[in-house]
């Protein structure tokens, strides 16, 4: 039976997450692995890693399915739903109270400040992440050229994020059938069979209801992989060029505030919620968007031990986190472009970095550290 004190540590690791889990998806990563994995010792960097690779094949925001799957394994049931909706729920709290000011006060909250120190903090964290993650995933010569390969099709032939980690998964599993001399297709299939048929909306210019805003959410977290840039263009196809129910000042406020505040980038959909619908509106809308990734972590996490006791399935994923790692220094480089804007900024990412790499401080304390610098630097 599960105990209490691990149900209550559980929920108060991904409360504390939901709170202060600034920076995008890979971000929250580096800090469940840093929490998880380094601190609490709850799985090992190989069982971490599993389950990044799996979350990777499934649609959805991938860092709110990694909570959801280390809450799966670690509780079962009970640490599915609790690690995902502590994961969630103060974030869309704090996107309903930013709605609120927006409808109230008919202006965007600024914070440019608190993110100018909090930003170079989690560059720091996503570098160490990077740096341990794939001490672990490129253990041999031809994974690191995988996710060599993988950022060269992300960067230069601009190959879609699915095709990547599909043919970093195919092209291990291929090698390593052909030195072998065995064929073990079956995972690969299954696998293959998450990748999501596009769905397409026929409504056009249709009057609000929470029903059809219920419909469009859930639709696109059953089919959207990618970032937020690709969560904006979803957006922007149903509510602004299909039913016109927002203006497209609306939405980019909407994509603003989202990643302005800590948690799921996904809480967008609570603040278009609001907007359109009030208080029920933002409840339904974020029911919508994250009902998937529930669905698809309870289908797929009893299967990912199960894959990788399969030669055919852990040549698969071997090569799906290669890819996975070069997409995320894609992602790294990206932000840090963004993010270490000038000397001060560098300097306090760099001592964020020795900090978390010499002296293992709290990722907590340094992003209030980071946020009390922009402030004062500000």
């Amino acid at each position: 039976m599960t105990s209490q004190h691990e149900w209550r540590a559980l929920a108060m690791l991904f409360l504390k997450l939901g709170f202060t889990a600034f920076g995008g998806p890979a971000a929250h990563i580096a800090m469940m692995h840093d929490e998880v994995v380094k601190r609490r010792r709850w799985m090992t960097d190989e069982e971490f890693l599993d389950l990044l690779g799996a979350t990777n094949l499934i649609p959805g925001p991938n860092s709110t399915e990694m909570a959801i799957h280390i809450g799966y394994r670690r509780l079962g049931w009970l640490g599915l739903l609790t690690s995902g909706l502590c994961f969630i729920v103060p974030a869309m709290l704090m996107v309903l109270g930013f709605a609120w000011a927006y409808v109230r006060f008919g202006a965007r909250p600024e914070a440019a400040g608190l993110l100018y120190g909090v930003k170079p903090v989690m560059m720091a964290v996503i570098l160490q992440a990077l740096w341990l993650l794939g001490r672990k995933a490129l253990h041999t010569p031809g994974l690191a050229l995988v996710a060599a390969g993988a950022v060269a099709a992300s960067v230069l032939a601009g190959m879609n994020e699915v095709a990547v980690l599909a043919f970093g998964g195919v092209l291990v599993l291929g090698v390593r059938t052909l030195s072998r001399g065995a064929v073990r297709m079956w995972s690969l299939v299954a696998m293959l069979g998450a990748l999501p048929l596009p769905v397409r909306d026929e409504a056009v210019g249709v009057p609000f209801s929470l029903a059809r805003l219920f419909w469009v959410f859930l639709k696109i977290g059953s089919v959207l992989y990618g970032s937020g840039y690709v969560l904006l263009a979803f957006l922007h196809g149903d509510f602004v060029e299909r039913f016109g129910w927002l203006t497209d000042q609306q939405l980019l406020d909407a994509i603003a505030i989202g990643q302005l505040t800590p948690g799921p980038v996904f809480t967008t959909a609570t603040f278009i919620g609001y907007l359109l619908g009030g208080v029920v509106g933002a409840l339904v809308a974020t029911a919508g968007i994250f009902l998937p990734s529930f669905i698809f972590v309870a289908l797929s996490g009893p299967f990912v031990p199960r894959l990788r006791r399969s030669a055919a399935a852990s040549a698969f994923l071997d090569g799906v986190n290669a890819a996975a790692l070069g997409l995320m220094a894609v992602v790294t480089w990206t932000l840090a472009r963004s993010s270490l804007v000038d000397a001060p900024t560098f300097l306090l990412g760099s001592v964020s970095l020795v900090l978390l790499m010499r002296f293992r401080v709290n990722t907590t304390w340094l992003i209030v550290g980071g946020a009390l610098c922009g402030l004062w630097l500000a």
